[in-house]
């Protein structure tokens, strides 16, 4: 299958730079089983929800993982923190005008410090001079929300605003470990979601997914098959777990909220209709040809083209209908990526 025929043309300016209030901005509603495309505003969400609905987030929380520091010969030197690894020691990214060398050390406002230990050609192992709690607290007083790149180039600025701590974090986010938003869960008010409470007799459900880095590479092989996925850690605990297979044995529909839910969800999947209690990390890479065993909607946003998110709606929707509501999309003006408006799949 040729990544290429993921792609499509998209005016600079639909790309949001700045997100809509809670619980309004568009949305387009594809209903599969009538090949439909309406459009409407996400304040209507709950009129697709119903006491037959099972609603799923993903709670996890957005990290303000990037810092800025100074090497001993002055040069300026940015990471990107990644994850905490089993031995002590964080992946991260590094950017700098000159190579920087294992044992290296970078120093950070407030007295931070960092080893660097390894380094291959895409990431750095470090060792930092506070252990994870500490250094989580310092993230949280000094540290750059991680915006996606497009957002920042369309603001033209190298910073993430004062504001966007909590304009790119969903209300409901309560485990700290991504560098990314899920972002279909951004549009959500609190208000919304009591009254989703209210609609489905209290069938809403929180997993956990880590959204990486991955989440921002395109594909870059030709064949989509030859793609190597990145891996995330997920959780979904033992009562989570069989709430959920009650809920789907008793014939209720599962609604995702974004595209990291549906991977955890379909990640956990044992059987058609069965998932199991996980902490691990997953490579799933659901694409046309992909058989959902447990997702049944999906809320999501609008995705960069020839990305793995992309290819994940087109697996659940069909490809040609999801190409053409994009284009419906451009013509339309919806707003694009992860500030942008929301699709919701029947």
């Amino acid at each position: 299958m040729n990544t290429e025929i993921f792609n499509y043309e998209l005016p600079e300016e639909l790309i949001a730079d700045d997100p809509a209030a809670r619980g309004t901005g568009k949305m387009m509603v594809l209903n599969r089983s009538e090949n439909s495309i309406t459009h409407s505003d996400f304040s209507s969400i709950t009129d697709y929800i119903d006491d037959r609905t099972t609603v799923v987030f993903n709670s996890t929380k957005v990290i303000p993982a990037r810092i800025f520091g100074k090497r001993s010969s002055g040069g300026r030197v940015e990471f990107l923190l990644l994850k905490a690894l089993s031995n002590g020691l964080w992946q991260v990214m590094v950017k700098c005008s000159k190579h920087i060398g294992k044992g290296e050390v970078v120093s950070f406002p407030n007295g931070l410090t960092a080893e660097l230990v390894s380094r291959n050609e895409q990431f750095a192992e470090v060792r930092f001079s506070e252990n994870s709690e500490k250094l989580l607290e310092y993230l949280d007083k000094f540290g750059d929300i991680p915006l996606p790149p497009y957002i920042l180039k369309r603001r033209n600025e190298k910073h993430s605003r004062p504001d966007d701590k909590e304009k790119y974090q969903t209300v409901y986010a309560e485990t700290a470990g991504s560098v990314a938003a899920p972002t279909a869960g951004l549009h959500f008010s609190r208000e919304i979601i009591e009254k989703i409470r209210e609609i489905t007799g209290g069938h809403v459900e929180n997993v956990v997914l880590d959204v990486g880095l991955g989440t921002f590479l395109p594909v870059k092989s030709e064949k989509v098959e030859e793609h190597t996925m990145h891996k995330e850690h997920f959780v979904i605990d033992e009562a989570t777990a069989a709430r959920l297979n009650a809920d789907k044995a008793a014939g209720r529909k599962i609604l995702a909220v974004g595209t990291t839910t549906v991977r955890a969800l379909e990640s956990a999947a044992v059987d058609l209709g069965r998932i199991e209690a996980c902490d691990k990390e997953t490579g799933i890479f659901i694409y046309p040809g992909y058989e959902f065993r447990f997702t049944d909607r999906i809320l999501t946003n609008f995705h960069l083209p020839c990305s793995t998110l992309l290819m994940m709606i087109s697996a659940f929707a069909g490809r040609e209908f999801v190409m053409d509501a994009y284009k419906a999309a451009v013509e339309n003006r919806y707003r694009f990526y992860s500030y942008g408006d929301s699709m919701l799949i029947l």
